[in-house]
């Protein structure tokens, strides 16, 4: 049984979750209303996942992640409010090293049950096991000349992550520089959540990185993420290529997928991408990986020691979809290693 402590300080929250993960018969769940029970919990039984709420009198979520990581690291999934300033401190706790992030039953619980019960036990599934690292990323910024607003894309980077990718993506798009070809990522996360973590993610990048939206130009520079509950893709447009963002049936259980983005890069950039599949569980990814690879592209998988999960560059591993397999902190290098910059 994977042992689960759910700190919230709604009733209705805990007992729902309790109740959406007792019912697999995977987990066995006990309660906290509040860090302080949490800590006294743990002192008794160690769990191997946690669910933490942010907001939370007496002591908020991140100051207990903050206090956790820093004497017993355990695997985290904040469940969290869905946009606004709550999701920016969502977006903080995986920079201080939560493992996933989770939207928060709203006041329509039933709703919650049939959207996002399957989501729920999939990120707890997984957190547990994963293998939790306590360390802070400092993805560190690298200088390169300006780049002339609005230069298309002859060449793309599409990047695929799930759980860990917060973390490893800061540390890809930190080890490129200004003027890198056009890069697209799909971060497995839920709606709401994206726009806070494309912000962060373009503190932490030299180049741009902003929220996909539908027409936006694949540009050189230019990072684009995925929108929670979205497909992206890319489209040819006359002489230029745009981002296609849509909400298509889900693809391996996601939306967005992996698969979608790799596809359509093998399809209009061919041997001139290369594609990159992180951490994460599960499958979603890999058969685009190697559509990407027998259309000339290069590509890689991140490899097991530095993967939090390692599920979805494995099953690219097993289909023979990647060129190389790379250590997290050398796939940045890796990447630039492949294609023409400038």
């Amino acid at each position: 049984m994977i042992e689960v402590l759910i700190v919230d300080d709604s009733a209705v929250v805990r007992q729902t979750l309790k109740e959406l993960l007792e019912r697999t018969g995977e987990f066995s769940v006990s309660l906290a209303a509040d860090p302080f029970i949490a800590e006294r919990r743990i002192a008794l039984r160690r769990p191997h996942v946690i669910v933490l709420d942010i907001e939370m009198p007496g002591m908020d979520g991140l100051t207990f992640l903050t206090r956790l990581m820093a004497t017993d690291p355990l695997p985290v999934v904040i469940c969290s409010a869905r946009a606004g300033e709550d999701a920016a401190v969502a977006i903080e706790a995986l920079a201080r090293g939560a493992i996933d992030v989770l939207p928060k039953p709203r006041l329509g619980v039933r709703d919650f049950l049939s959207d996002t019960s399957m989501l729920l036990v999939d990120t707890v599934r997984a957190a547990a096991l994963s293998k939790r690292g306590s360390a802070s990323v400092r993805a560190p910024r690298t200088p390169a000349a300006e780049i002339p607003k609005g230069v298309a894309a002859t060449w793309a980077v599409a990047l695929g992550a799930s759980t860990g990718g917060t973390e490893a993506l800061a540390i890809v798009l930190g080890a490129l520089p200004r003027d890198s070809p056009a890069v697209l990522v799909v971060q497995h996360m839920p709606e709401g959540f994206t726009k806070a973590f494309a912000g962060r993610l373009n503190g932490l990048s030299a180049m741009q990185v902003k929220e996909a939206e539908d027409g936006d130009p694949i540009q050189q520079g230019l990072v684009l993420l995925a929108p929670g509950n979205r497909h992206l893709s890319v489209v040819r447009d006359g002489a230029r290529f745009v981002a296609r963002v849509d909400q298509g049936p889900h693809v391996n259980r996601h939306r967005p997928s992996v698969d979608v983005l790799f596809r359509s890069v093998s399809e209009t950039f061919g041997s001139r991408s290369v594609g990159v599949l992180l951490t994460g569980m599960g499958k979603d990814g890999a058969a685009g990986l190697l559509e990407m690879k027998i259309r000339g592209a290069q590509t890689i998988a991140q490899d097991e020691t530095t993967s939090i999960v390692f599920g979805m560059p494995k099953e690219a591993i097993a289909l023979g979809a990647a060129s190389r397999i790379l250590p997290l902190q050398s796939i940045g290098a890796g990447i630039l290693d492949l294609l023409p910059l400038g």
